[in-house]
């Protein structure tokens, strides 16, 4: 049997090496900045959304809110990715966030799709809002995902740190 030093025994989320080179990523400040920004646009976007879908109304507002989310989105995968590479060593599918990358790149899919359709005309404005509705129902899928991550994450640092004390 092999013995794994101390910083390679993974008991969570992380490994201590992972948790330190999280804890040492800038991109970690990035995805700590930028999540809660995207979820506030989304917010707002969302409420846009509805209340064109309900009036008629504020369609060309509707569209910028969620152009905006979208390149939210496009940012955070981005520096996402950049974040796991800093962690995990790979850019996507780390083990430990694994189906989380596979649902965002059903997010992006969605996003991506609404954007074209929207610079192409080829949904009315109708359908396109329900697209974005559909992109935001992943989106929300995505987001619980990461936040029980997190969640979990925290529960790991605080029970290392009570086997600790």
């Amino acid at each position: 049997m092999q013995v794994r030093r101390q910083h390679e025994i993974k008991t969570g989320l992380y490994t201590e090496a992972q948790r330190q080179r999280r804890d040492s990523s800038p991109w970690t400040m990035v995805q700590a900045i930028l999540a809660p920004l995207q979820f506030l646009v989304f917010l707002v976007s969302l409420c846009l959304v509805l209340r064109t879908l309900a009036t008629g109304e504020g369609v060309a507002i509707a569209n910028a809110s969620v152009i905006l989310k979208t390149l939210l989105l496009y940012t955070i995968m981005v520096t996402g990715s950049l974040w796991e590479k800093d962690v995990f060593g790979k850019y996507l599918f780390a083990p430990a966030f694994f189906w989380e990358d596979v649902v965002s790149f059903g997010v992006i899919a969605l996003h991506t799709a609404y954007l074209i359709s929207l610079l192409t005309g080829a949904l009315s404005e109708t359908n396109l809002l329900l697209l974005a509705l559909a992109a935001y129902a992943a989106y929300v899928t995505n987001a619980a995902q990461f936040l029980l991550k997190l969640r979990a994450a925290r529960l790991q640092s605080a029970s290392a740190a009570e086997a600790l004390s």
